[in-house]
């Protein structure tokens, strides 16, 4: 193997780049430049290897097939996951449950049942982005009239939004982090629920007891936006079919891309069948076939006469998904350069002699993660890296990978968030316009997780060893 220094070389060149494409580019371009970043550090990492620790060609390629086994089956899982979010959005389904959640508020309750209708909306969609630039701003300006604390608020809606973000089998992250440890995706999902919902259940507690001790006004105007739902939209129950449907074939362990399939297809009968206004005027220029077709690849915008609605229809079908599909073929190529030159064995190999020991693997994960979340300011970077890095070490300690996927977004998908110049920080900072540093005690389901990560991993808890995960 290559010796430790050299092979750490690529992975602080990549985060050194990161930092400052941050510094002078901004957080929130990040994303847009990562899998550039990773093509170019795949390329470094074969240089280094080349010039000072030569590998030889079948090594290489078995390390590069070892990754593409892994990530590739993430793609067309992606492509699904964005045409559901275009025939759930546009078909009325999602647009239901946001109506549903509207009619049930409190205000004694509101931090709660913002918290929850985020969650649910968040699973449907996959999305925390999407959740909190739509009915989270909504639920901004209610809070506000309410009486509560913006950044309380807030952290209701970050909170529940994550939550969904992080257990959705439709959500980027959720895949991203299964994949790249080479874990089933309902597998990943069955075992995030044990660190997952004890978080969210403190999360509640904690917000029923604010909601008990602030002084909030007894009513709130919601009628402005259910009138616009019911303008654009034809909300009925029957639409919570399509939700109850996919749970139903996740439950019964039906293959992911059958399922997603399925959703798609459920959603565009919703869209035909139970918005015809919406398809015939998607269909009044082009047709029926050629409007589905734009439908589920490109972008597709509704006038509604409400600014916030309009984000909300608008979907960006495939077309949306082709950066992180970029990002992960080029995360694929710069895992299987470091595992084919020996590079990251080399760095496993020299961890593996440091740790030992369940609690200490686990904590020393979530740093990590939580680490090299701040440095690289991208969720995605901080998956590929942190789960490359410790997955050797995972199987030699005899760990089950799906404890590793779920230390990572325990560790990574929820407190991106949490840190300011990070792009999710940033970008929820702008959205629903408070500070990261004002809604960061509010996000207690975001900062528990990593807590109870460690927690359960100290009590042994549903761990086991030599066990097939898959």
């Amino acid at each position: 193997m290559p010796s430790v220094k050299l092979s750490i070389v690529p992975i602080a060149l990549l985060i050194i780049t990161i930092v400052c494409i941050m510094i002078c580019l901004g957080a929130d371009n990040v994303l847009n430049y990562s899998s550039y970043v990773l093509f170019a550090m795949a390329i470094v990492t074969l240089a280094l290897s080349r010039i000072f620790h030569p590998c030889r060609w079948l090594l290489l390629r078995k390390g590069i097939g070892e990754s593409a086994q892994q990530i590739l089956p993430a793609i067309p899982i992606l492509i699904l996951i964005s045409t559901i979010s275009a025939t759930w959005m546009l078909g009325g389904i999602v647009p239901t449950i946001i109506d549903c959640g509207l009619r049930v508020l409190n205000p004694r309750a509101f931090l709660v049942i913002t918290c929850l209708v985020c969650s649910v909306i968040s699973v449907l969609v996959g999305s925390s982005w999407t959740t909190c630039a739509t009915i989270g701003v909504a639920f901004m300006g209610i809070g506000a009239v309410m009486g509560y604390n913006p950044a309380c608020t807030a952290g209701a809606v970050i909170s529940g939004a994550y939550f969904g973000d992080k257990i959705s089998p439709l959500s980027d992250t959720t895949i991203l982090a299964s994949s790249t440890v080479g874990v089933n995706l309902f597998t990943h999902v069955k075992y995030l629920m044990i660190t997952t919902l004890p978080s969210l259940i403190i999360a509640l507690i904690v917000f029923a007891i604010i909601g008990a001790l602030t002084d909030v006004n007894d009513a709130v105007e919601t009628n402005e936006m259910l009138t616009q739902l019911d303008a654009t939209f034809h909300i009925s129950p029957w639409m919570l079919l399509a939700p109850v449907i996919t749970c139903a074939l996740i439950v019964m362990r039906v293959k992911v891309l059958v399922t997603l399939g399925i959703s798609t297809i459920i959603g565009l009968i919703c869209l035909i069948v139970g918005q015809p206004h919406i398809f015939a005027h998607l269909s009044a220029d082009c047709g029926s076939v050629v409007a589905v077709v734009k439908l589920l690849c490109t972008t597709t915008a509704i006038e509604t006469g409400d600014e916030m609605l309009n984000a909300l229809v608008s979907t960006s079908g495939i077309s949306g998904m082709i950066e992180t599909i970029k990002l992960v073929l080029c995360a694929m190529l710069f895992g299987g350069t470091l595992l084919g030159t020996g590079m990251l064995s080399s760095i496993t190999h020299s961890l593996s002699r440091r740790l030992n020991g369940l609690r200490k693997v686990v904590s020393t994960t979530v740093g990590t993660g939580l680490l090299v979340n701040g440095c690289t300011g991208d969720q995605y970077l901080s998956l590929i890296i942190t789960g490359n890095l410790y997955k050797n070490l995972y199987a030699k300690n005899g760990l089950e990978p799906r404890l590793l996927s779920r230390s990572l977004e325990d560790s990574i998908s929820v407190t991106s968030v949490l840190i300011p110049w990070n792009s999710c920080g940033m970008t929820q900072s702008t959205v629903l316009g408070v500070s990261a540093f004002h809604y960061l005690p509010y996000c207690v389901f975001n900062y528990m997780c990593p807590i109870m990560s460690i927690a359960i991993a100290t009590f042994g808890i549903k761990i086991y060893k030599n066990v097939n995960s898959k």
